[in-house]
């Protein structure tokens, strides 16, 4: 690298936070390269995030400057472009490849930003490409591209083969929550205690909504997740000494009294740069190999990273700017207000209602809540995707453009007809009731689908089922349920209680 590179600043996203995206020796910029660094009010009027959403971004970037001392120059600006012109004019500058396609776009246009590779990711865009090329089907299945994963970066491996003999344990980890129990009874996820900064952020935000600059949705409350490196690498190490033991087993149940189970909760951590996940893995990896968590726990959190976080990322790219606005099954109805709104009261389904809550209170459900409670309700009602997928991104505290994309438009809402996923991912208010402990307190009773009592869920599927007939009758993952239509002698008498329903 010349010396007029080695001055080139280098502009950090508010998503490029760890070490990793500043080494040198791992693609970053030249040791003594200044760096860059732009909160731009815009994007937070673009969208009404989560209050805790917006408090965690604006923390992690603070904070991170703050450690990056005189090397960095900071800049408040109202637009990117503003914060560009202000800090370097027209002079050069390097950034690593963006998170969206948007930000790619902007980037790519101005012609004084060289764009480097991404970080933050096992595998790079190149290499996707050529392994979904080669695949020679319109199919991408995330679990043959996990495998591949798995052997190409010796991750619980034994030799070539996989360890303990399978590739997938999902058949261990889907047991429902242990029967009376409130709580899975494991130590708390790590917290992280707020700083000077994190006062300062919330005077900040306070003062947009007040004047009306800024809206957001969800509670104000003490920021939950890690803002800082030191912090996330805690959290980590709490998840990998504490929680994973327990994880692999109930990380599909659901308890209303413990709404993180023995989950990670390193997502929005991962998503803002301040771990790597290759450091995720193998901590994850290495309490196996010694003992000291079970293979089917150590496997699940794997396949979490590494297949299913790494499986999203490349194939947001590789489906192209189209994908999102994919709608194979025609929804478009409009989200409700009370939805928007995360308002929990407007609904008297238990599971509903509680998951909507939490939303509301901290930005964040595990994965189950967020595809069969939220994503399945949002489908039996016909809700139109590219809304819905909106939704999960404001909402969340880790949700971004690619995370939402595929993980709403291909698995949630099966918009795009089967590219990612071979079914739907929904069902009646049975699953519910086997995986939690939702349903016992609900007015409404699972096994019900026509009634005042009929459950939401129950009847919703029926009806979505009714209504797709003809495209999910060819399914072969599906046909077998649609053919329970036919066995129904109150349907006629469901569609109609539905039609009531909706409107």
């Amino acid at each position: 690298m010349n010396e007029e590179e080695s001055g080139t600043p280098h502009w950090l996203f508010g998503d490029q936070l760890g070490p990793h995206f500043v080494d040198p020796a791992r693609g970053g910029p030249h040791r003594d390269a200044p760096l860059l660094m732009i909160e731009s009010k815009s994007v937070f009027r673009r969208r009404r995030f989560h209050r805790a959403k917006a408090h965690l971004i604006l923390s992690a970037m603070r904070h991170r400057a703050v450690e990056l001392g005189d090397r960095v120059r900071y800049v408040k600006a109202d637009t990117y472009r503003q914060g560009l012109r202000e800090s370097v004019g027209d002079g050069p500058v390097t950034v690593h490849h963006p998170t969206s396609h948007a930000a790619r776009t902007f980037v790519r246009g101005l012609p004084s930003v060289r764009v480097r590779s991404a970080r933050g990711f096992l595998v790079a865009h190149d290499e996707f490409e050529k392994w979904a090329d080669d695949r020679g089907t319109k199919h991408l299945r995330q679990e043959d591209f996990y495998r591949w994963v798995r052997t190409t970066h010796d991750l619980l491996m034994d030799g070539d083969r996989p360890a303990g003999g399978r590739w997938n344990l999902d058949h261990d980890n889907r047991q429902p929550p242990p029967r009376g129990a409130a709580d899975l009874g494991v130590p708390a996820p790590y917290s992280p205690q707020e700083s000077d900064i994190d006062a300062e952020v919330r005077s900040d935000l306070d003062r947009w909504s007040r004047d009306g600059e800024v809206e957001f949705v969800g509670e104000d409350a003490p920021r939950g997740f890690p803002a800082t490196r030191r912090e996330a690498l805690a959290a980590l190490r709490r998840f990998v000494e504490h929680r994973l033991a327990t994880f692999g087993a109930y990380e599909d149940a659901m308890l209303s009294g413990d709404a993180t189970m023995s989950h990670s909760l390193l997502s929005s951590s991962l998503n803002l740069g301040l771990l790597d996940p290759a450091e995720c893995v193998e901590q994850a990896e290495a309490r196996w190999r010694s003992g000291d968590a079970p293979l089917n726990s150590v496997e699940g959190f794997v396949r979490q990273i590494a297949g299913w976080r790494e499986y999203v990322w490349h194939v947001y790219w590789y489906f192209g700017t189209r994908y999102r606005a994919s709608n194979a099954l025609r929804h478009h109805v409009p989200l409700p207000d009370w939805f928007t709104e995360l308002s929990p009261d407007a609904t008297e389904a238990n599971c509903l209602h509680h998951v909507m809550g939490q939303v509301k209170a901290t930005g964040w459900t595990h994965h189950i809540p967020r595809l069969m409670i939220l994503g399945s309700f949002a489908l039996q009602q016909g809700w139109e995707p590219r809304a819905v997928t909106d939704w999960f991104h404001r909402s969340f505290v880790d949700g971004y453009d690619w995370v939402m994309v595929p993980n709403v438009v291909g698995m949630s809402q099966y918009a795009d007809g089967g590219r990612m996923t071979t079914k739907p991912y929904t069902s009646g208010g049975a699953y519910i009731d086997r995986m939690s402990d939702f349903c016992g307190s609900c007015r409404y009773k699972p096994s019900v689908r026509v009634g005042d009592d009929a459950c939401p869920y129950t009847a919703g599927y029926w009806n979505l089922l009714h209504r797709h007939r003809d495209r999910f009758e060819r399914n072969a993952r599906m046909n077998r349920a649609v053919r329970g239509l036919d066995r129904l002698p109150d349907l006629e008498e469901l569609l109609e209680q539905e039609r009531d329903r909706r409107s």
